[in-house]
Formats: structure tokens, C-alpha cells, sequence
């Protein structure tokens, strides 16, 4: 996320969360109730973290996240343990890695995409293809103003998904359109042509004016 100013940046949740903005430094708050500390045991509250970061790319799956950066956090304060991983108080942001832009080249840069909360903009990766002469935001500057080293995240293992390499000669004329074949013809040779054509145009419409003829005698 941006601030309206330009002179901060931040991360937003999901879900209920999207209400909230929070820096690199965090405390958890509960959008559902302030009666309580996070990350209580009757309550979904708190930050959320996965022991494996696969498993965070695995939910980025999900069109809910997708859009989603990766974040490496050190955890601390009170936790709650669950199946793969913590719910807990506070968070510090060690590194934000960025993944694919959405045509699914290797991201460049942060882009505005709408969709922000009052004071806030929402950003994702984007290429520089994608980003052509707009403006965006440089991970560069996204890490300065957050105080936290931004980079690309490739996961692991081969990825098979990948931009199509572009068009040689050969294959780019077979795309476009051919003309058909027409002979180049003299005066002398075009000037019969044509006459028939005519002849067989103006049969045409004696033949249509007869008949039409017969259809507006009737009584």
C-alpha cells in the first residue's frame, strides 16, 4: 500500500483485515472487537504465518490472494499455534518478495490498480511491458520508505509457465493476410473482360425488370 502523500508505505490484509494498514513494526488488532488482546483462543484474530514458504505460495493460489506479497516476518509477543504455522501479536518484516506480474513476466516495479481504502493505494507487481509509460512505484523506493530489502520471488523448482518467445520473419508472414493471385493484364487484353461483364450484368437485369414487371401487372 501507499499513503495519499506518497511519503509512506504498508502492507494490508485480507478478508476482514483489508481495513487495516499496518508498517514493517506491528501490532495485531482485532477489527471485531476491542475487548480483547490478539491473538485471543475464542477469537480468529492476529497475524497469521505459514513454517514453510511453499505453503505460502500454495495459498497464493487462491484468487482471495493472488495478488498477494510474500512476506518473511520474525514473530514475537503472544501465539497461538495452529496446524501450519502461528497466529501471534506483534510482526517485524524482514524482506518483501514480490511475485510474477499478471501476464506472467518477471515484475519491475509496484503499480496502482485501484481497489485502495481512504488514504491508501493499493499497489501490485507489474512488468515493465505491462507498466509502459505509466507511472509507478520502483522497488527501490518501496524499500526505502518501508526500511525493508524487496526482491523478486521465483519460488522453487522450474516454473512451466512462461511468456511465449516472439515471432521470427517466417512465422509472422504466415499470420498475415495473403492477397489472391491476380494477373496483371493489358488495356488491350482487360478491355473484352470487362465487356463480357457488363453484357452479363445488364442480362441480369433486363431478367429482374421483367419480372418485376409481371409482379406489379397483376391485379
Amino acid at each position: 500500500m501507499l499513503s495519499a502523500d506518497g511519503g509512506a508505505v504498508g502492507f494490508n490484509g485480507v478478508a476482514l483485515g483489508r481495513s487495516q494498514v499496518y508498517g514493517a513494526v506491528a501490532e495485531a488488532v482485532c477489527v471485531q472487537s476491542t475487548r480483547h488482546r490478539c491473538p485471543s483462543t475464542w477469537c480468529d484474530c492476529g497475524f497469521y504465518c505459514f513454517h514453510d514458504a511453499d505453503q505460502a505460495r500454495a495459498l497464493a493460489c487462491d484468487e482471495q490472494y493472488d495478488r498477494s506479497v510474500l512476506l518473511e516476518i520474525l514473530a514475537s509477543g503472544r501465539y497461538v499455534s495452529y496446524e501450519l504455522g502461528l497466529r501471534y501479536q506483534r510482526q517485524t518484516v524482514r524482506s518483501v518478495r514480490i511475485g510474477r506480474c499478471r501476464c506472467g513476466r518477471t515484475s519491475a516495479a509496484l503499480d496502482d490498480v485501484g481497489g485502495g481504502i481512504v488514504g491508501w493505494r493499493r499497489l501490485e507487481p507489474v512488468c515493465r511491458e505491462c507498466a509502459g509509460r505509466r507511472a509507478v512505484l520502483s522497488l527501490e523506493t518501496f524499500g526505502a520508505l518501508s526500511g525493508v530489502p524487496v526482491r523478486v520471488d521465483h519460488g522453487t523448482g522450474h516454473a512451466p509457465m512462461a511468456p511465449l518467445a516472439p515471432l521470427d520473419e517466417a512465422d509472422r508472414a504466415d499470420l498475415e493476410p495473403h492477397e489472391s493471385a491476380v494477373p496483371d493484364l493489358s488495356p488491350d487484353a482487360e478491355i473484352p473482360l470487362l465487356t463480357a461483364e457488363v453484357t452479363l450484368l445488364q442480362a441480369r437485369l433486363d431478367e429482374l425488370q421483367r419480372r418485376l414487371g409481371r409482379l406489379t401487372d397483376r391485379p
